[in-house]
């Protein structure tokens, strides 16, 4: 069945871009080591401390081997290693979801943009 890996960061709103850096890194990282990365998201609007990171596998036993793989990947033990120097990572929080079938990147339909009587 597969997974998602739903990360919630709490960030340091003042190292934004420290974090961005953070983010971009694991955007070669995470696929090299077998996860298919949907994406990380900063904060646009509202609140300006929470981040996001959304990592699909195909089976809990797929994500196990991919954090195997992460420990021993050079690139990956030195993103780690400069977010706990920096400190941009104030708190984090994974959680396992799978799809509800039929609702899985659904695009917009096309509206109507004529005035209606």
């Amino acid at each position: 069945m597969p997974i998602t890996c739903f990360i919630r960061y709490e960030i340091d709103p003042f190292q934004r871009e420290a974090f961005c850096a953070y983010a971009e890194a694991w955007g070669r990282i995470i696929p090299r080591c077998g996860g298919h990365l949907l994406g990380y998201f900063l904060p646009s609007e509202g609140t300006n401390y929470e981040a996001w990171g959304l990592i699909a596998f195909t089976s809990l036993a797929d994500y196990e081997a991919y954090r195997a793989r992460l420990k021993t990947d050079p690139e990956g033990r030195a993103n780690f290693e400069m977010a706990q120097r920096q400190r941009f990572i104030l708190r984090e929080e994974r959680s396992f979801t799978e799809a509800v079938a039929g609702t899985l990147a659904r695009p917009a339909l096309p509206t109507n943009t004529q005035a209606q009587p």
